[in-house]
């Protein structure tokens, strides 16, 4: 199987960069555009609605104090780093996973360290019920997240497949 061109530093960083980038960007124009907390519907199911989130996930951890979040945030970025180092290189849905984490993780982090806390502005709901208000370094991280069970799922069935033709 071919290697990850993720799995090489340069195009990781160019990865992780754009996330960044791109989830900044966003946020300045939320920031700048988009009312403090007002409803603006773009579908029936989704609207922007800019708040401020003080803890991480869910608003979990918000009575921590900013050091300690930053703290977190470096260190679970740490071991995403430690764990893409140590996986194959042929696992591109794992790096790939693994790039989306870290620029999420970091795009997150850079509100909290220059705000104080994170901008968030993606609102699903319906009449009597809405999910957590979230941003794209949120989607990032999930999707990553995702895309590295995928791989390891993946990853087990190709062993099984394997051990059984060697049985």
């Amino acid at each position: 199987m071919s290697a990850s061109i993720l799995a090489r530093p340069g195009p990781m960083f160019a990865m992780v960069a754009g996330a960044v980038a791109l989830d900044q960007a966003i946020k300045y124009l939320v920031e700048t555009m988009l009312p403090f907390h007002e409803l603006v519907p773009v579908l029936p199911m989704l609207s922007l609605y800019r708040t401020w989130n003080e803890g991480i996930a869910f608003s979990l951890l918000k009575d921590l104090p900013d050091t300690g979040l930053l703290i977190l945030t470096l260190v679970v970025i740490l071991f995403v780093l430690y764990l893409w180092r140590r996986t194959p290189a042929s696992r591109t849905l794992a790096h790939l996973g693994f790039a989306l984490i870290i620029g999420g993780a970091l795009g997150n982090l850079i509100d909290r360290a220059i705000y104080g806390h994170v901008v968030d502005y993606i609102l699903f709901h319906t009449r009597t019920w809405s999910f957590a208000v979230f941003n794209l370094a949120d989607s990032f991280i999930s999707v990553g997240a995702g895309l590295i069970v995928l791989d390891e799922l993946i990853a087990a069935v190709r062993d099984r497949k394997a051990k059984k033709r060697s049985d």
